[in-house]
């Protein structure tokens, strides 16, 4: 037991100063604010030595780099979570959590996701794009409905709507475009819906999402209190196993490392389908990953201990 604490003592003190990036300029700032808070807590309960710095402003990251000795990411959304803090952390020579600078720019944009992950053989609805260049063309336009219109770039299923018929996909577009200017129309998949967390190289025991909503939409994630998440998700272990080794083949697809999220959907025929990949998700108390690590006797506060863990060399 000694020797247990004694290597604690040492990897706090060898953790230095750590400074947790929250709050930022995205859409999910408000999110990105309760996930940073929760970490400083669960950080500090460990002993590290930890503080929230709530930055939007590459001016900011200079003084950080000054002052800590690495970074806990806890921003979502743009520039926090698709490379741009990552590459400016990079040129600063400032250890920080999560995916590096090219993982987190392609992690956050769905379409070239999609097209990797579909180039390397993975399974992953059909879509159709719109962008300055792509106008939606209405005629012809061949995916069977229900679609969902997404931004390309946006997180927690902000500006996302489910469209039933022609006539309203239109509106869906220009109400993504509010978002985004590269926009996402993907065949709706009628089924149950999945999340899988990955750790370390290792994916976690996934968790089925259930929610009253069309889909697992804002609402759902952040203020419904009718959502469930079953973990143990329902699946037999054979077909969990094998799902869990095509989540590790689209995270590994992407070059994001650490930790993170893919979500999917599992059809009425049960076959899965990738839908995204999220490399700073929530980290809240009652997040998905979290969950996920409870599930497996990891605490969230050992969780996050783990995972600033992972920036010593």
């Amino acid at each position: 037991m000694k020797q247990s604490s004694d290597q604690e003592k040492d990897l706090i003190k060898r953790l230095g100063k750590v400074a947790v990036l929250m709050g930022g300029v995205a859409a999910e700032r408000e999110v990105s604010l309760r996930s940073g808070a929760e970490v400083v807590r669960a950080l500090k309960d460990e002993g590290v030595d930890a503080t929230g710095c709530d930055v939007t402003s590459v001016a900011q990251l200079i003084e950080i780099a000054q002052q800590y000795d690495r970074a806990f990411i806890a921003l979502h959304g743009r520039w926090g979570e698709d490379g741009g803090v990552q590459a400016v952390l990079d040129a600063l020579k400032l250890p920080y959590t999560g995916s590096g600078m090219t993982a987190s720019a392609l992690a956050m944009d769905k379409l070239r996701t999609k097209w990797l992950w579909k180039g390397v053989g993975l399974p992953t609805p059909a879509f159709k794009v719109v962008s300055p260049s792509q106008p939606l063309e209405i005629e012809g336009f061949d995916l069977t409905f229900p679609v969902i219109v997404k931004p390309s770039h946006e997180g927690s299923s902000i500006g996302m709507r489910k469209v039933d018929t022609l006539d309203a996909l239109q509106e869906a577009v220009d109400f993504a475009q509010q978002y985004d200017s590269e926009i996402l129309i993907e065949q709706w998949v009628t089924g149950r819906e999945f999340t899988c967390a990955v750790l370390d190289g290792e994916a976690l025991p996934m968790i089925q999402l259930k929610t009253d909503h069309d889909f697992y939409d804002f609402d759902a994630k952040y203020q419904s209190t009718s959502t469930e998440y079953l973990c143990p998700c329902g699946l037999d272990t054979n077909q969990e196993i094998a799902i869990q080794k095509q989540v590790l083949q689209a995270f590994d697809a992407t070059g994001a490392r650490h930790w993170g999220r893919v979500d999917l959907m599992l059809d009425n025929q049960d076959q899965p389908w990738l839908i995204e990949i999220n490399t700073v998700p929530g980290m809240t108390d009652h997040s998905l990953v979290p969950m996920a690590a409870k599930a497996v006797d990891l605490s969230f506060s050992k969780l996050v201990l783990k995972l600033i863990s992972l920036t010593l060399p």
